[in-house]
Parts: structure tokens; sequence; C-alpha cells
């Protein structure tokens, strides 16, 4: 009987745990695409000027 409930558990264990491990999986996924994403992001922004200065300039006066 100890058996059977062993080889339960040893058979459901993993597929309870499977879950688990896609949801990490895409979870680490999506914060590598989101970290890539302000790279690039702050790169396209230092090699841009935005003209704020130019803005703030037409305001004051």
């Amino acid at each position: 009987m100890a058996r059977f409930f062993l080889f339960l558990a040893v058979i459901t264990a993993p597929l309870a745990l499977s879950g688990c491990l896609v949801r990490t999986a895409v979870g680490v996924a999506a914060e590598t695409v989101e970290g890539a994403v302000e790279i690039t992001g702050a790169a396209v922004d230092a090699a841009i000027p935005d003209g704020d200065k130019k803005d703030k300039k037409k305001h004051r006066d």
C-alpha cells in the first residue's frame, strides 16, 4: 500500500510542477525582452537628439 502512494506521488509530482516550470520560463523570457527593449530605447535616445532643449527655449520666450 505504501508503495502505491509513493508511486502515485512520483507520477503526479512532475505533472504538478511542470506548470511552475513553464511559468518561470515565460517570466524569464519576458524580463529578458523587456530589458533588451529598454537598452535599445536608451541607445536610440542617446544617438538621436530629440530637441527637448529647443522646445524648452521656445516656451520660455
